[in-house]
């Protein structure tokens, strides 16, 4: 089951994968935290369209979430960038097509704006200044949580025209870069939650299910459901893409459709992320991020839920295809092999442009004092071993691979005056 499931969504996720390295290498997180200073409807907006545009990793969300803070985006603009990262992406969207049906992603797609909505009126309502200072010092103390290398890099490509840019090989490389970024991000959550999704749809019987989620009780099922399917959520400890599987299992087991949509957007208040949201934020904030998170996602959920259900839009098969059938020659199987090419056509490139040693610092934060960082993606580079250098007025630069070395070649001045400047190394 686990198998099916995943080859069933395999060329969609490399196909989100592939659009949020596109705009990443388009959009850099200079500009951004610039366009997210103020709190805003425009600021909201922006802040829910480069998050929607970004990367899907629940663990690298929350560690970009920090970075734009720290550089000038205000605290609620960058939680909910954090939120539409990992509720509001392409890969999502299209795999819970594949797994669910359009429904879903209507549903998902509505309730996450309504959630953004909800979000932006409780931040502006009870975010007290206060508060959001304690979480700026604290966030200014740099405690690692993970993927904060993942969250501190930037290898936009600037300068030009947007399609000569798209189309330079400087392009290519970061492409390239952040589609495996994407994917060593990920593929634990991804590994986990089919797993899991396909062990419990084996061994769980649907009766457990449909006792848990009161299955059969009109509207006290759909406001049960709201509550239960972020409560299990936040005890899966799988996030990102990774939990749709999981939904699917729940749909067949009996939970209210808003519970399933609350349940999706729960993979940012799992235990693991709650304890980062302490080391970053603080207690009181962590504390804070958990209740109006909960809110929010129980009320997205249940008025979707309710909204469908009165409109006669709920769907009423729960039967789910990827755990009735298994791979074949067949249209999905000729994409996934088209999409496999692609990522090795990607992955030479990755491979020659030092994409490993970019992917060894994905879990190490960049010194923020250090003399030695790459001025491209921020990286801290330790210069005594480095084999990645140019020159420029006199000053080495060491660089975390060639691709970012390639990048400064081309164009030296569009980084040596950023704050990511590094000090002369000889």
């Amino acid at each position: 089951m686990s198998g099916a499931m995943f080859w069933d969504v395999l060329w969609p996720l490399a196909l989100g994968f592939l659009l949020s390295a596109v705009v990443e290498t388009a959009v850099s997180k200079r500009t951004v935290s610039r366009l997210l200073g103020r709190d805003t409807p425009k600021g909201v907006a922006l802040a829910t369209v480069f998050g929607a545009a970004s990367s899907s990793c629940s663990y690298a969300a929350v560690a970009v979430a920090r970075t734009l803070f720290r550089k000038g985006a205000t605290f609620g603009n960058s939680i909910i960038f954090e939120f539409a990262s990992t509720n509001l992406v392409f890969e999502l969207g299209l795999v819970l097509v594949i797994l669910l049906g359009w429904q879903f992603l209507t549903a998902e797609l509505a309730g996450g704006l309504l959630m953004v909505v909800l979000l932006a009126l409780i931040f502006r309502a009870t975010l007290r200044p206060q508060l959001v200072a304690e979480a700026r010092d604290q966030a200014e103390r740099g405690l690692l949580g993970k993927m904060e290398g993942h969250g501190a890099m930037d290898m936009s490509v600037s300068g030009g025209p947007l399609l000569r840019r798209l189309f330079s090989g400087r392009a290519f490389t970061a492409i390239s870069h952040y589609f495996f970024m994407n994917v060593y991000s990920l593929w634990f959550d991804l590994l986990l939650g089919f797993l899991i999704a396909g062990a419990v749809a084996a061994w769980v019987p649907d009766a457990v299910w449909s006792h848990l989620f009161l299955s059969g009780h009109g509207i006290w099922s759909q406001l049960w459901g709201a509550i239960i399917g972020p409560l299990v959520a936040v005890v899966t400890f799988v996030c990102s893409v990774g939990n749709v599987p999981l939904a699917a299992v729940l749909w067949r087991g009996g939970i209210s459709f808003g519970g399933v949509i609350a349940f999706i957007f729960a993979d940012l208040i799992i235990v693991p992320i709650l304890a980062i949201y302490r080391k970053y934020y603080g207690r009181r904030m962590a504390v804070y991020l958990f209740v109006v998170s909960f809110l929010t996602m129980a009320a997205a959920g249940l008025v979707v839920g309710l909204v469908f259900s009165a409109t006669g839009g709920t769907p009423t098969n729960r039967a789910i295809t990827a755990f009735q059938a298994y791979p074949t020659w067949n249209l999905t199987t000729a994409v996934d092999i088209a999409f496999l090419l692609l990522a090795v056509l990607l992955g030479v490139r990755f491979l020659r442009t030092g994409g490993v040693a970019m992917l060894r610092a994905m879990e190490d934060p960049p010194d923020e004092h250090a003399g030695n960082r790459d001025p491209v993606c921020g990286m801290t580079v330790d210069a005594e071993t480095a084999t990645h250098r140019a020159e420029h007025d006199g000053r080495t630069y060491v660089f975390c691979s060639a691709g970012c070395r390639d990048a400064f070649a081309h164009d030296p001045s569009s980084y040596v005056d950023t704050p990511a400047s590094p000090a002369p190394t000889s």
